[in-house]
């Protein structure tokens, strides 16, 4: 039965030359599970809006959103609120409240229902999301992906036949992450819930997806079962085919023939029954770093609150001059934290922190941030003040001294690399999360830093997106530029980085080259080295597993 059907929608925001959307048809038939995927600013969220009425943008649109039957727009208010749930990007966008059990009663409470009832379906809910150990505490309290998990417990309370989820893990450490999608796939499964998840990290939702849609410039052009997909993006040569699971990535590079597999399960069997391991690993050669050091953290304890719990517990560590270093760790163990101590933003109440060999207490009078040093913040939208992209760019220009021919030729080049010429124009806000990321780190790179620091700067990018921003990365490393990044995209930080360190309770556990840190760990490693595990040793990228397929002979059955 179908509990969804879209006909012919277009939509056009303001002043917007072309449209977000363009002829999109579609049906999702009830206890669906269906992924959304695309280049940033396809359109995913804008559909995804659409889908749910109380979140629509203003804009022109035309054409039909049918929910059981009825067209959206005629439907009692009741009925949609309580129908169709939706949950943010951003945990910290949702949640209302001060007290987790005022956030899961907040809704029913609005919709006027009895004191009994609300206090049962609170119950229930806290108890099937594994909320009683906090359900007292305050919101603000909760880590990353127990917000994430709150605000879906309470948008469940009100039982809905439809979730819309805007990639809901973008925020989330692997393991968070892995959680919140087998939480989804539970609901999917137990309770036939109707699951739309718009969604860049592919490895986890792939596996359980009925159906994926991929969006291009407000068209649709695929929307079948996933295991059809890397046929289709191989055939079309197409940029999405970066950001497939490892699994299909591998299979797709091999030119495999079959059924394409989609989990690293069914990863490790296709290379163990084609490809045998009479050459069983990479050959690495050691790391070389340059002897100054770029930053030093030295022995650096932070709290917030004299009263609070240290945040940072005796950190060292150190980052060389033109070295790729990512941080890694969950949600709440100190990685943000430790990024605003090295850029001067928070201050330790013991230790030293060193840039280019000064403490950071030398450096006077925003001399720091004067080519120097400069940060990306999680949050893109607290880096723009000016109402277009480009008076925003213009800003951050002037403020560095340059002149204006030097000035225009740096905002084209840098739009140019980065893919966002056509976003120039338009106001930041009104721009999707990965085009406001990809903006956010244009403008971060025109101050021409000797250090850069990234907190998430992969998050809300497509993979094409994220191949184009290490390539200048690297490039600009190359350059003499230095870069601390602190990420949970495990994929990228494998590909990317010269060095890994892991963050546990406040303090550097390790670090070391990404194919000795990535090898070495289970869940904070990538699907391609739990693919090869075993089997082909130093291989943490889907090229790595490839190219040691590549130098075995097929196995007798390939024959």
């Amino acid at each position: 039965m179908e509990i969804l059907q879209v006909e012919n929608l277009s939509f056009r925001y303001p002043d917007a030359e072309k449209c977000a959307l363009d002829g999109v048809n579609f049906s999702v038939n009830s206890g669906d599970f269906i992924v959304i995927c695309g280049k940033s600013g396809c359109g995913k969220t804008t559909l995804l809006k659409l889908l749910k009425r109380e979140l629509t943008p203003f804009g022109e649109c035309t054409g039909s959103i049918c929910y059981m039957g009825n067209q959206l727009v005629a439907l009692d208010a009741d009925i949609t609120a309580g129908g169709i749930g939706y949950v943010f990007q951003n945990p910290e966008n949702q949640i209302v409240t001060d007290k987790v059990w005022h956030e899961l009663a907040f809704g029913l409470e609005n919709l006027g229902l009895p004191t009994e009832v609300i206090r049962r379906r609170v119950a229930e809910m806290a108890s099937y999301f594994g909320i009683q150990e906090w359900f007292r505490k305050n919101t603000y309290e909760l880590s990353g992906g127990q917000k994430q998990m709150l605000n879906l417990a309470s948008v469940m309370i009100m039982q809905p036949k439809v979730l819309l989820l805007d990639e809901p893990t973008a925020q989330l450490d692997p393991i968070a992450a892995a959680d919140f999608i087998a939480t989804l796939q539970k609901l999917n499964q137990e309770l036939g819930l109707t699951v739309i998840l718009v969604e860049h990290r592919l490895e986890e939702v792939f596996p359980v997806a009925d159906k994926v849609m991929l969006l291009e410039d407000g068209n649709l052009l695929f929307y079948e079962h996933p295991k059809k997909m890397g046929e289709y993006l191989r055939t079309h040569m197409h940029e999405m085919m970066a950001g497939l699971p490892s699994a299909m990535r591998i299979f797709e590079a091999l030119s495999g023939e079959g059924d394409c597999p989609l989990t690293v399960k069914e990863g490790r069997e296709y290379i163990t029954k084609q490809y045998d391991n009479s050459i069983d690993r990479l050959e690495i050669p050691p790391y070389e770093h340059k002897d100054a050091l770029a930053l030093e953290l030295k022995n650096v304890w932070f709290r917030y609150e004299r009263d609070l719990p240290d945040v940072l517990r005796g950190i060292s560590l150190k980052v060389y001059e033109q070295e790729i270093f990512c941080i890694l760790g969950g949600n709440g163990t100190g990685k943000t934290t430790a990024l605003g101590v090295a850029a001067g933003l928070l201050k330790a109440y013991r230790g030293d922190v060193l840039v280019d060999g000064r403490k950071i207490a030398a450096f006077k009078n925003n001399e720091l941030y004067r080519h120097h040093l400069a940060m990306l913040p999680q949050n893109p939208q607290t880096v723009f003040l000016q109402q277009t992209v480009r008076e925003d760019f213009a800003e951050i220009c002037t403020a560095m001294g340059y002149k204006k021919e030097e000035r225009e030729m740096m905002i084209t080049e840098i739009a140019g690399k980065l893919d966002i010429t056509n976003l120039l124009e338009r106001h930041p806000y009104d721009l999707s999360g990965g085009e406001q990321q990809k903006a956010a780190v244009a403008k971060i790179l025109l101050t021409k830093p000797r250090i850069l620091l990234l907190d998430e700067p992969t998050k809300g990018i497509d993979a094409h997106t994220k191949q184009l921003l290490a390539d200048i990365l690297k490039r600009l490393k190359a350059d003499g530029l230095t870069v601390l990044i602190v990420t949970h995209d495990v994929e990228f930080a494998a590909a990317n980085a010269d060095r890994c360190a892991l963050f546990f309770d406040g303090e550097v556990i390790s670090v070391d080259t990404p194919t000795a840190f990535f090898s070495g760990n289970n869940f904070y490693t990538t699907a391609a080295n739990r693919i090869a595990r075993g089997r082909y040793h130093n291989a943490v990228t889907c090229e790595d597993v490839v190219e040691l397929c590549r130098k075995n002979m097929p196995t007798v059955e390939e024959k």
